[in-house]
């Protein structure tokens, strides 16, 4: 039987989330804007978590994180300074001038061509949106039968477009016809912005990078849709550090809306603004942060789902209580086992591991039962067990 409420599950584990995002917007590492978009369209939540605060009340959060940081003494408990200020002023986050609209971003150079490089899942649906949008792809694998593979997905995701009556087939036959698959990179030499899609491995990435600005035309945007890569190595291998930025997609690329927009200290304004503005035309939200470890979703989300299995091994609370009261408490469309679950557990445990080593916060230590689980080839449904056995 658990030892917690629901809410009380909440509080433990929702509230050092809100706080974290609170802390990122008071570092000016993201605006209010893109902090809570980050989260709405990058995890499906109902509200993000600047949002959350407003509504819960700054005064509120703090004085729960007040309580939990006099009993843990975890410096990620105790309340952001911002959350002070507003509770003092008596003050949200939307009235604070952080909310404040923007006006649209626009291109600072022409995109009409984009490269693609890597032929797997994200590269695909990567190629399918921009071919969509009306951009000539020209995407380049190692392979014929690579090439063969991502015209044949996004054949089949546009077949079942026109089948749910979303696209009639001369849209279909457009898109297609703007796709030319490649053996070879030099066949990105005229592309205006190209996208690398290729594996999370730094030594491989950075080869490429060396080689992209060698082929790719001057001025050409030379764009990395990394999760956990630092961008700033891409750039410094290259002469145009100014034209190197991150665009990190979100698998389903094709459906999920939300796109990073991570700049490094050498990224030039124009460059950032034109992608920011090649992102809306693409039909996809774009956020903009920094280059550092976990950008703005991971950053978030994997800290939390830390804590969630912290709480598990604490004995408090069951894997099916901490799912259903996160569930019902905060809205969330998953619990945090079921999400580790579908995420891999492999793949949660090395964010983590990446944010702690990062940032240093004692309470980002990786929780043992994930490295447990790894160690014996556990990894969620992938593997027919994780937390929960499928």
């Amino acid at each position: 039987m658990t030892e917690l409420t629901n809410e009380q599950i909440h509080d433990t584990l929702v509230l050092p989330y809100l706080n974290h995002a609170a802390r990122m917007f008071e570092a000016g590492y993201a605006s209010a804007v893109d902090i809570d978009n980050a989260m709405r369209f990058g995890c499906g939540y109902p509200k993000g978590p600047l949002t959350v605060i407003d509504e819960i009340g700054a005064d509120a959060v703090r004085a729960g994180l007040r309580a939990r940081f006099l009993t843990s003494g975890d410096d990620l408990h105790d309340p952001a300074e911002v959350l002070n200020t507003l509770a003092h002023d008596g003050r949200s986050f939307a009235e604070s001038g952080s909310a404040a609209g923007a006006s649209a971003p626009e291109l600072k150079q022409q995109i009409t061509k984009v490269g693609v490089v890597g032929t797997g899942t994200m590269a695909s649906g990567i190629v399918q949106v921009f071919a969509q949008a009306g951009y000539d792809v020209v995407f380049v694998g190692r392979g014929d039968d690579k090439i063969a593979g991502v015209v044949a997905f996004i054949d089949k995701g546009l077949s079942k477009l026109v089948e749910k009556g979303r696209i009639d087939e001369d849209a279909k036959a457009a898109t297609l016809g703007r796709l030319t698959g490649a053996t070879d990179r030099e066949a990105l030499a005229d592309v205006d912005l190209v996208v690398e899609a290729i594996a999370e491995d730094l030594a491989i990435k950075t080869d490429l990078y060396r080689d992209l600005d060698r082929i790719c035309k001057p001025g050409a945007i030379l764009a990395t849709t990394t999760s956990s890569m630092p961008i700033t190595s891409l750039g410094a291998v290259t002469s145009r550090p100014e034209a190197v930025i991150g665009m990190h997609f979100f698998n389903p690329a094709t459906i999920m809306k939300l796109v990073e927009v991570v700049t490094t200290e050498a990224t030039s304004a124009e460059v950032n603004e034109t992608v920011l503005a090649v992102c809306a035309k693409v039909g996809k939200v774009a956020v903009s942060c920094g280059d550092r470890s976990g950008f703005l979703v991971n950053c978030l989300l994997f800290p939390y789902l830390n804590d969630a299995v912290k709480l598990l091994e604490s004995g408090a609370a069951t894997i099916d209580e901490i799912d259903e009261a996160i569930k019902e408490q905060a809205g969330f469309p998953m619990g945090p086992f079921a999400l580790l679950d579908v995420v891999g557990i492999d793949v949660s445990l090395a964010i983590q591991q990446e944010l702690f080593a990062e940032f240093g916060e004692k309470g980002f230590a990786p929780a043992g039962t994930l490295e447990t689980l790894v160690a014996v080839g556990s990894l969620g449904r992938k593997t027919g067990e994780g937390f929960r056995a499928y």
